[in-house]
């Protein structure tokens, strides 16, 4: 009785994915080698210099994020990684996880874009998104490995699928969430939409586009694990090695090196999607901050007083006295009588 209501659900997928590979091998190959490549040089990169060299400017950039706290911290679980043995793994790893979030948000932020300036775009995308964040992690990995076959590449593509959804996501719900006056303004002072997104969207949009950026990339690190079955080494290798052989020792070291990369990611990224708090003023500033504000025509100078007043007559002896200040437009008394002098 199963067998007649059963759907050849796998039978047709497994023919339609080794039809695609047929059909693009060619293609397969060249991704397959620039992603090997670039996987090669970063990894290169984080490895060959001294460890030192490496938590110093991981220390600069979490100082930059969020201070100096942030920058201690990070230098002290960089420290910890290599006091237990996993530095070079922790880096392997490390690479893995720059480059494929980089790919997914490079796809990600436009996709975001194009589904918030499009309904139609967002209805489709949604189920597609759906289906990414749902399926199990290691579905992913069967078709990885068929099109580009063991190592660190089909754990690339398989992250960068696993870890692509929130990227589009939130972008699409920060764009969506802008003042929809502000948009209105931009366009009432003849800004063209390219312009409205760049200076007006985007900036507002940031929080929410970092707060996806952040999620890219602790699913991508969470990823590390699941590639390390498929080859791809660093950290996840060393956890599918301490399984194997029932290592705890070794799963825990490689684990706490897991926790100490996710750690530093996520604060350094969050403080990026933080605005800057910025400088208190002196109390003096602000006389100057005036000053400079007020441009030096609309300060009138002596000379243009004097001839906004008009020629004046000079004095003569006996005139009155000038007017007091609030008396102008006044006439002036006349003046008293001088007493005759007196004569002997």
């Amino acid at each position: 009785m199963n067998d007649l209501i059963r759907l050849p659900l796998g039978d047709v997928v497994e023919t339609g994915v080794r039809w695609v590979i047929d059909a693009l091998g060619g293609f397969f190959d060249v991704v397959a080698v620039i992603f090997r490549g670039l996987y090669d040089w970063l990894d290169a990169s984080l490895s060959t210099p001294p460890f030192w060299a490496v938590i110093l400017v991981i220390a600069a950039f979490a100082y930059w994020s969020k201070g100096l706290m942030l920058a201690v911290g990070s230098a002290l679980g960089l420290l910890v990684i290599v006091a237990v043995g996993q530095w070079s793994n922790a880096m392997d790893s490390l690479a893995l996880v720059i480059l494929a979030a980089v790919v997914a948000i490079a796809i990600a932020v436009p996709l975001g874009i194009w589904a918030a300036r499009s309904d139609r775009v967002s209805k489709t995308l949604r189920p597609v998104l759906d289906f990414l964040q749902t399926m199990p992690a290691f579905v992913y990995l069967i078709p990885a490995m068929l099109i580009f076959g063991v190592g660190p590449v089909p754990g690339m593509v398989a992250t960068i699928a696993f870890a692509l959804a929130p990227g589009v996501r939130l972008t699409e719900l920060g764009i969506r969430g802008v003042d929809p006056e502000i948009v209105e303004a931009g366009h009432a002072f003849g800004a063209s939409p390219g312009r409205i997104l760049r200076q007006i969207q985007l900036p507002l949009a940031l929080p929410s586009i970092m707060a996806g950026v952040n999620q890219v990339i602790m699913l991508s690190l969470s990823m590390v694990v699941i590639a390390g079955m498929v080859g791809a080494g660093g950290l996840g290798g060393q956890v599918v090695q301490s399984l194997s052989r029932i290592d705890i020792g070794l799963g825990v070291e490689a684990g706490l090196s897991v926790v100490i990369l996710a750690m530093i990611l996520d604060r350094v990224t969050s403080g990026f999607s933080q605005p800057r708090a910025r400088k208190p003023r002196a109390a003096g500033d602000t006389k100057a901050d005036t000053d400079a504000a007020t441009p030096a025509s609309a300060t009138p100078k002596p000379a243009q007083t004097e001839a906004a007043a008009g020629p004046t007559r000079p004095e003569a002896p006996g005139d009155a006295p000038a007017a007091p200040e609030g008396g102008v437009g006044t006439i002036p008394d006349a003046p008293a009588e001088r007493p005759e002098p007196v004569r002997a």
